[in-house]
């Protein structure tokens, strides 16, 4: 590849999909990860990852040569990070592969280069990647442009969306913001919408942390619901029936890269100010740990009537629906907890072929050997059945 368009710095669920949908508008893009793995599937015009209609456009976008991968950066006039951004310790977020991206492409930085930060990251952050940046190209000092700009997708529906979804861009400085916001128009058909740097940031914490608050209000829904012997899924179907009320679904928990982490950014940052936002992270968190204990004494229970220990089919353990992401996964934590405490466990993940530390079998072997059917997570292949199983509903399969 000789002129390169775009450096896209990370080729995971984001990075790879955003490389491919710029090589399908024409950019020639130089993916980089630091997985030769990644490098060599990418290479081979093949994905590492499971998501609908990338296989078909990152084979032609390879094959047409708008699309090669690397380990190392390359010089281009704009670079993109779609990095992760987890936390440590007691939730405090992880910039680390930011800042290792930014050290990364440095060397490679020209005058009037464009860096985008995507990667969901704490307030401020986009400028410590401007300090960082500086410090390693003192003389490219206010001669590049550098601003924010998060995705908004739903797995499974990844490329529609990065091409269709609006996009908040925010830049550290007005013409940053300008230089971003007519790069993203070569390829974005969403309304693009300017602002700062601090305000994209929040906006996608604020985001996340809206959803988190509405599930965590459906959750502890179903904690009520179940201790007063109501059908929780049959009271929010009732409730919804209000012109001004939409109740979410309970689930086993919340996880993904986004929702599960993000709000934690925002109390980390403003403890004494961010006490809903808490709460709900703690409501969600708490429900996987309830589910967990139900299946127990649920296991238990049989345990002492049949004088066995139970088989207990685990369905599911995406973190959502009809996808094969595990990342932040409630369904997984409560699978590995339950064979961590010694229970007999089979475990249906129509969309992974394995998963370490955990048996899987198909559908019909679970329906036929399993006395426990766990649904934590409801995928379409999911449905109810008559069966004399005891059967535990966390994702509403029997409801639906």
């Amino acid at each position: 590849m000789q002129q390169i368009d775009v450096v896209m710095v990370g080729l995971g669920y984001i990075g790879l999909p955003t490389a491919a949908l710029m090589g399908g508008k024409g950019l020639k893009v130089h993916g980089v990860d630091i997985n030769p793995l990644v490098i060599d599937t990418i290479n081979a015009g093949k994905i590492h990852i499971v998501e609908p209609d990338l296989a078909g456009l990152v084979h032609h976008t390879v094959n047409s040569g708008f699309l090669r991968a690397s380990t190392q950066p390359a010089t281009a006039p704009v670079y993109l990070i779609a990095v992760p951004t987890p936390f440590k310790n007691d939730h405090e977020p992880d910039i680390s592969y930011v800042m290792d991206a930014g050290r990364n492409l440095a060397p490679f930085l020209n005058e009037g280069a464009l860096v985008v930060l995507e990667s969901t990251s704490p307030v401020r952050t986009t400028e410590k990647l401007k300090e960082l940046l500086d410090d390693l190209r003192p003389e490219l000092r206010n001669k590049y442009f550098i601003a924010y700009c998060p995705e908004r997708v739903l797995p499974g529906n990844v490329i529609y969306e990065l091409e269709h979804n609006d996009r908040v861009i925010g830049g550290i400085d007005d013409a940053s913001t300008e230089k971003a916001m007519a790069f993203y128009s070569r390829f974005i058909k969403g309304t693009l919408h300017p602002t700062t740097a601090r305000t994209a940031e929040m906006c996608k914490l604020v985001e996340n942390s809206y959803r988190d608050v509405n599930i965590a209000f459906a959750n502890e829904l179903s904690l009520i619901c179940d201790e007063a012997g109501i059908n929780v899924w049959q009271l929010i179907h009732l409730a919804n029936k209000h012109p001004r009320v939409n109740v979410l679904q309970p689930s086993s928990g919340v996880g993904g890269h986004c929702i599960a982490v993000d709000p934690w950014f925002i109390v980390h940052d403003f403890p004494k100010q961010a006490k809903m936002i808490r709460a709900a992270r703690e409501v969600n968190n708490y429900k996987s740990a309830w589910v967990f204990e139900k299946v127990r004494n649920t296991a238990l229970e049989f345990e002492l009537k049949n004088g066995r220990k139970p088989l207990i089919a685990c369905m599911g353990l995406a973190f959502k629906p009809n996808i094969d992401d595990l990342r932040e996964s409630p369904a997984l934590e409560i699978t590995h907890k339950l064979v961590e405490a010694g229970f007999n466990i089979e475990a249906v993940e129509p969309n992974i072929q394995s998963i370490q530390g955990i048996k899987l079998t198909d559908i019909p072997t679970a329906l036929r050997d399993a006395d426990i059917l766990a649904y934590f997570v409801g995928h379409s292949q999911f449905k109810k059945e008559n069966t004399d199983k005891i059967l535990l509903d966390f994702c509403g399969i029997l409801n639906r």
